[in-house]
């Protein structure tokens, strides 16, 4: 029998090794629109008929699984590979699933539609490889009703990397580092970043489907771990507005499904990034989609006071604001990190649904690769002092400035709704179109320091 130790894992379709090592209930795990975890819990006695679909859901009575209150039941369907063992709570192992609908994958279902684009790769020979940079904040709830972070120490201005505010939260951040590494995750590093209580953890890449489901897991972790001691973790984009907020970072390559070789590196690269004729036709697929995928990548109102040039006490936000790319180079909502054989979408952030948006990249680096565009020249000098008369020579046009500008570049894509399905594309312009205009038809604080005594 495996331990829990380092990266064995145990084997998830079989309930009898499972209660040898104290497993006594299990989630079926699907997940909304959002990309939060839904399930029912099912004892380990009822462990094979979980495994055959038994567990029954009403669709409409949640975000983005698009069905009428009329409708039949969808049921989660348990990936057995994708048995996690909660580390907070060892007597219960996780299941990411799929949603069937009258026996066969529900459409609308986000891991489904991401294993479509996946299908699509492995069809011309490819695997995709996928890391996503887990940025978030950890902070405490306070008496007045607002939040802090668990660190008392004075603010500074430039906290990126200090140790001081790390070692402050090293209870609970190396309890997250433990408890990954025992899910197989393999943290490389951890820091903490440019926001007030803001921490990144880096983890090995993975295939595009194994780390869409740990993102989704390690967000649940994550909170559930902060929680004990005395904090919540939060992955809104930007909970302070005068500081940097909280990337997903999207680091992806394609392999060859047979050699595992990956097919972006090239040293004798002649543009000097280090990247295949292969990652350039990806990345040219990519930002000929990117205010669509923007919709995606960045879903909510509040990712797009992250995506802004100005605006953080540090001097910079890190964020991207052009649709272009580049070497080394920040600046670039595509960045080709040192050293080449890997793409970076910076303009992912933390709120993102991982399997929606990496179908949506993924989809639109594949037309690129099957149809050979080119991106053009890379871009090496800092993007964010170019005006509008060098953006326009050089035919580059800014990232969307507002959910409603990214759902009006989603709804005119047509590779939207081919990616997502007619079900999933109408549930999310619909929910996220509704989204907007409450979000306009509120009255701020600000609107009414600004103009309540105006007069």
């Amino acid at each position: 029998m495996k331990s829990l130790t380092g990266t064995a894992r145990p084997d998830g379709s079989d309930a009898s090794v499972l209660a040898a090592i104290g497993v006594e209930y299990c989630v079926a795990s699907y997940v909304d629109m959002h990309g939060v975890s839904k399930t029912k819990m099912t004892p380990i006695t009822h462990h094979a008929q979980m495994m055959a679909g038994s567990e029954m859901f009403t669709g409409a009575a949640l975000d983005g699984v698009p069905q009428a209150v009329s409708d039949d039941e969808v049921c989660s369907m348990p990936d057995p590979a994708s048995c996690n063992i909660l580390p907070w709570e060892p007597t219960i192992a996780w299941y990411a699933s799929d949603l069937h609908y009258q026996g066969a994958p529900f459409e609308a279902c986000s891991r489904t539609i991401l294993k479509r684009q996946l299908a699509r790769a492995a069809a011309l020979g490819y695997k995709f490889n996928f890391g996503i940079e887990a940025e978030f904040f950890v902070l405490k709830d306070t008496p007045d009703g607002g939040y802090a972070p668990l660190s008392d120490r004075q603010h500074l201005a430039k906290p990126a990397y200090d140790l001081s505010r790390l070692l402050d939260n090293f209870a609970w951040i190396k309890e997250l580092v433990a408890a990954m590494d025992q899910l197989g995750f393999d943290v490389y590093s951890f820091d903490h970043e440019d926001g007030i209580g803001q921490f990144e953890i880096d983890f090995n890449y993975a295939d595009g489907l194994t780390m869409a489901d740990r993102y989704v897991f390690f967000r649940m972790m994550a909170n559930e771990i902060a929680r004990k001691h005395g904090g919540f973790a939060s992955f809104m984009p930007k909970p302070y507005a005068d500081r940097a907020g909280s990337g997903a970072h999207f680091n992806m390559s394609l392999a060859d499904l047979k050699t595992g070789e990956n097919l972006f590196k090239d040293k004798n690269d002649p543009k000097g990034c280090g990247l295949s004729q292969l990652g350039y036709h990806f990345i040219a697929g990519v930002l000929k989609h990117l205010p669509a995928i923007c919709a995606m990548v960045a879903p909510s109102v509040n990712s797009y006071k992250r995506l802004i040039k100005q605006g953080s006490a540090s001097g910079f936000t890190w964020a991207p604001v052009l649709c272009c790319y580049g070497n080394n180079n920040r600046t670039n909502a595509l960045r080709i990190p040192m050293g080449g054989g890997r793409v970076e979408l910076r303009a992912a952030d933390s709120s993102c649904n991982p399997y929606l948006a990496a179908a949506m990249v993924l989809s639109a680096g594949l037309e690129g690769v099957e149809q050979k565009l080119d991106p053009g020249a890379p871009n090496y000098e800092n993007m964010y002092l170019k005006g509008p008369e060098d953006l326009a020579a050089l035919g580059i046009q800014s990232l969307p400035g507002s959910l409603d500008e990214a759902l009006n570049a989603f709804a005119t894509d047509s590779m939207s709704s081919v990616v997502l399905g007619p079900s999933m594309y109408k549930a999310w312009l619909d929910y996220k179109r509704d989204e907007w205009n409450s979000f306009s038809h509120h009255v701020s604080n600000w609107e009414r320091e600004r103009y309540l005594k105006f007069f």
